[in-house]
């Protein structure tokens, strides 16, 4: 295969690590580790466990082009399944040997002279590696407020990532903080049983309804025999978000074409709220995409049980029984839900990474997180991400992405396999391809559309989304320019 045994380590077990260990197996590499701090394969498939959990991207689409599921049991496939499925592709693989799992790595430092990664496990076993892969994604921390009061709240307190299936919320006064992708899922399966329900509401958000169906046997029948039914499927929805959705989030000119439409589809389904006082309080006052657009057939019909409120003032306190609010209202709740997101700017956390001068990722990142193509760092050679920065996109698969950045590091390996040594992105390709991106990004919807989402930092820079289409990141990817990196023989 080449001139030596690439040693590859790959820090995560989810779609990203998976499906990169499956590229690199299948380029003839076997020197392949796949770490991940949890007892199972999965990523935020394994830890979002909470009632309803699914994905709001077609299945046929969010699944590996090479590895089709022809019996996906519904058109949005549920958490269970999705699990099922990455457990499938681990053994249909052979990847397990290669699992390293309840192993988390807290440190990685590159050896110039030696051109390799040192890494550290939390227990403190010491390991090198010729190339260093972070698949940690970027929604894998989930993000709580620290607000005044929470450790002395005497009920049961919980993150939507990390569900405690132990509590029994029949008869439970809940009160769920946050009203994004996951609450907008979980509400409506957990309102019926609860005495009370209170969504403590951060930002309203346009919806609009899941068109989400049982397929019935006969088609999974028909997927199997006739393979290229299933194929047809995965192209219209993939020409549906490309052609259709995409430009109506990266476009000036897409978004006034589609905005109107998008606003009324998400109107219409904001009709199945009675009280039209709340329907005024739902109704976002920012351009549609500007923040995820969610989908739900459940969550506006669930707002007008009498069990369920929404409330807008912030929350100042948590108390022993309650939630205080800017209002001065006190509402006694016996459990918090935090449905709060993650941490999306921590690409790498908490694993530090340092560098051959001594610099840390972080500390690289201070003023922003910044990759070429979204996977490599100037400074820290041998070294790419998955789901990196400017990676995300707001409306597609992501397992698409994924599936061009692991093309992408397959040749970079081949490379190091074959005589370099170390392979460092120029600092100028970087800073070429930062700006670009960034003047893309600030015509978009996520810049100009009036909100703060999760895609901007601090300072307002759009560290997740990618600027064009699909196809556009499959292009730039397709092939790997060796002049784009310092490399060493």
């Amino acid at each position: 295969m080449g001139r030596r045994d690439l040693s590859i380590a790959v820090v995560g077990a989810g779609f990203s690590g998976i499906g990169l260990a499956i590229g690199l197996k299948q380029a003839g590499f076997t020197d392949i580790t796949i770490f991940d701090k949890a007892d199972g394969v999965g990523g935020v498939w394994r830890d979002n466990t909470y009632p309803g959990a699914a994905c709001d991207a077609p299945s046929h689409l969010y699944s590996y082009s090479f590895e089709p599921k022809p019996d996906w049991t519904r058109r949005f496939a549920e958490q269970p399944e999705i699990l099922d499925y990455l457990r499938h592709c681990t053994a249909e693989y052979g990847l397990t040997p290669h699992l390293r799992l309840r192993t988390e790595i807290t440190d990685a430092e590159f050896d110039a002279a030696r051109g390799r990664w040192r890494v550290r496990t939390g227990d403190g076993e010491r390991l090198e590696y010729d190339l260093l892969v972070a698949a940690c994604g970027q929604l894998s921390n989930p993000a709580v407020p620290r607000l005044p009061g929470m450790d002395s709240f005497t009920g049961a307190m919980f993150h939507s990532a990390r569900w405690d299936h132990g509590h029994d919320l029949t008869g439970a006064r809940i009160a769920v903080v946050g009203n994004g992708a996951s609450a907008i899922q979980f509400v409506p399966r957990i309102a019926p049983d609860a005495e009370s329900l209170t969504i403590f509401q951060i930002e309203v958000h346009w919806i609009s309804r899941k068109p989400d169906r049982v397929y019935p046997r006969w088609r999974h029948t028909l997927n199997r025999r006739v393979p290229v039914v299933q194929k047809l499927a995965r192209l219209g929805i993939f020409l549906w978000f490309e052609l259709v959705l995409n430009p109506a989030l990266v476009s000036p000119r897409g978004r006034l074409l589609l905005s109107a439409p998008v606003r009324l589809m998400c109107r219409h389904a904001l009709r199945s709220v009675r009280d039209p006082q709340l329907r005024d309080r739902l109704t976002p006052r920012y351009e549609p995409g500007c923040k995820r657009i969610l989908t739900s057939s459940e969550y506006y019909e669930t707002l007008n049980r009498p069990n369920v409120h929404v409330v807008d003032s912030p929350i100042t306190e948590i108390t022993a029984d309650g939630v205080r609010t800017a209002d001065g209202e006190h509402h006694l709740v016996d459990t918090i839900i935090w449905a709060t997101g993650f941490r999306s700017q921590d690409f790498v956390a908490p694993m530090r990474v340092t560098g051959p001068h001594g610099t840390e990722l972080n500390a690289a990142w201070k003023d922003g997180a910044r990759a070429y193509l979204g996977m490599a760092v100037s400074g820290f050679p041998n070294f790419f991400l998955m789901y990196g920065p400017n990676t995300n996109v707001g409306s597609g698969s992501i397992v698409h992405m994924l599936e061009s950045q692991t093309a992408y590091i397959v040749q970079a390996a081949r490379l190091l396999a074959e005589g370099i040594t170390t392979m460092d992105v120029r600092q100028d390709v970087l800073d070429r391809f930062d700006a670009a991106t960034q003047r893309r990004l600030s015509t978009s919807v996520w810049n100009q559309g009036g909100c703060d989402s999760w895609y901007l930092d601090a300072d307002h820079r759009n560290t997740n989304n990618w600027p064009g289409f699909m196809t556009g990141y499959r292009r730039r990817t397709r092939r790997l320019n060796p002049a784009d990196y310092h490399l060493r023989h």
